[in-house]
């Protein structure tokens, strides 16, 4: 008998290279069409206008009293007058009401109701911060 050593060759196995890439290369098929996908957009044309909308603060305090960017308002159909003269000078205006966070909530809920008759279309109501 002959001595013959049997010396292990190294072999590699290439099937799951050929897994790896082939979930690679499905991963690239799919993704591909969603990164150059592209939404036509229509611009406007013309010249940029620099006119910025006239902003309109109403405050309403703690008892209850209205103020037209700082300057007391009487009662609300005086508000109301002067947001239908605003919205019939610059329908763009923006109006912010502030109620104070210790007022009640009718005094807050007649200004909503004028801007509502007065047909405001841009309103914010911010929280008028601690003092």
């Amino acid at each position: 008998m002959s001595m013959s050593s049997h010396v292990a060759e190294p072999s590699l196995n290439a099937t799951p290279l050929i897994d790896v890439l082939l979930v690679l290369l499905v991963m690239l098929i799919f993704t591909l069409p969603v990164m150059t996908h592209n939404v036509a957009v229509t611009l406007p044309h013309g010249t940029p206008t620099a006119q910025l909308p006239e902003i309109i603060s109403i405050d309403v305090d703690f008892d209850g009293a209205m103020f037209w960017n700082g300057e007391a308002v009487t009662s609300v159909p005086a508000l109301e007058q002067r947001l239908r003269g605003l919205m019939a000078r610059n329908p763009a205006a923006r109006v912010d009401v502030r109620p104070d966070r210790r007022s009640a909530y009718e005094p807050t809920a007649k200004v909503l109701a004028a801007t509502q008759r007065a047909h405001v279309k841009n309103l914010v109501i911010e929280q008028v911060p601690d003092r």
